[in-house]
């Protein structure tokens, strides 16, 4: 919905909200019972990675985490969105998404850091791993992650439900790969397999926790969101209906899910304000995902007239 508003600097307000992508309500139960089941495993694939002395194993916990750790963040992003704002947090708890992508890389590559300097110890001092439990502990791996992959199967549509399906088939070959390790350790005696097998499984994690990091970062900085082009928000923007120029444009993430944007946008006749505020942030919202405009229009261009307006909330 757009609004204007008109003051005797002639600056119009356009503010406009879209439909949100969030985790849809029907696979509120598949992320339950995933997030659950991976928890329970994860704990268990920790205390038999001890009990076996197979850094392997405790490396596809770590990588199991990571995925954990992701589908709760995708979870919880859906449910701190739909949190009212109040009082002085106008934006509610929405950043805490960011926030909480931010600890998780960091979380994980500190891990990742501990798993590379006990395969560095085992590769000079090798430990005999116990190959059957090892086995059987990671197959039951591949188990549960198939069985959780498929839950999300028939929701590729939804970006949060297809990531979880990714993550999880992943988990399940990941998973795969510790069975086959084990068993090479079995058959030929060569201990070494296993530490380097954890090696693969950190690089594997660091490979998919730098993104994270990367991302967060610049969410956290208000950069542009990835898959948002400013140049191109721009150039839509001075192209619509009496637009003669756009300045101060600024876009940035409001949580994981959703983005805002504010814009002075120079309209000499501004014939029509309510008309193109609405069309301009629906247009905002279908072509570029941003569901959250502000748009203050201007009637005479340059910016000694941003500096006269006075300051306007809205």
């Amino acid at each position: 919905m757009a609004h204007d508003h008109h003051d005797h600097h002639h600056h119009d307000h356009g503010h406009g909200h879209g439909g949100h992508s969030h985790a849809p309500k029907d696979f509120g139960r598949a992320f339950a019972i995933g997030a659950g089941l991976n928890i329970a495993f994860v704990a268990a694939e920790v205390a038999a990675g001890l009990f076996t002395h197979s850094l392997a194993l405790l490396a596809d916990a770590g990588h199991n985490l990571s995925d954990v750790l992701g589908l709760l963040l995708a979870w919880g992003a859906a449910s701190l969105a739909r949190r009212a704002p109040g009082g002085r947090r106008t934006y509610g708890l929405r950043k805490g998404t960011i926030l909480a992508s931010l600890a998780n890389a960091g979380f994980l590559l500190f891990a990742v850091g501990g798993i590379v300097l006990e395969a560095v110890h085992r590769f000079v001092n090798p430990e005999a791993i116990q190959p059957g439990p090892v086995m059987l502990v990671a197959a039951a791996g591949v188990v549960i992650n198939t069985a959780t992959a498929l839950m999300f199967m028939r929701g590729h549509e939804d970006l949060n439900v297809k990531g979880a399906f990714l993550h999880m088939a992943a988990d399940a070959a990941v998973s795969a790969g510790v069975v086959v390790a084990a068993l090479i350790v079995w058959r030929t005696g060569w201990q070494w397999i296993d530490p380097a097998v954890g090696l693969v499984i950190a690089g594997v994690i660091v490979a998919g926790t730098w993104g994270l990091l990367r991302d967060s970062l610049d969410l956290a900085l208000d950069a542009v969101p990835r898959g948002i082009d400013p140049k191109a928000v721009q150039a839509w923007l001075a192209e619509r209906p009496g637009v003669t120029e756009v300045h101060d444009l600024h876009i940035w993430a409001m949580s994981t899910t959703e983005t805002a944007l504010t814009a002075h946008v120079i309209r000499p006749d501004n014939a029509g304000g309510d008309g193109f505020l609405h069309e301009a942030c629906a247009g905002l919202s279908e072509r570029f995902g941003i569901h959250h405009a502000t748009l203050q229009v201007e009637t005479v261009g340059g910016e000694h007239a941003c500096r006269l307006a006075p300051a306007n909330v809205v």
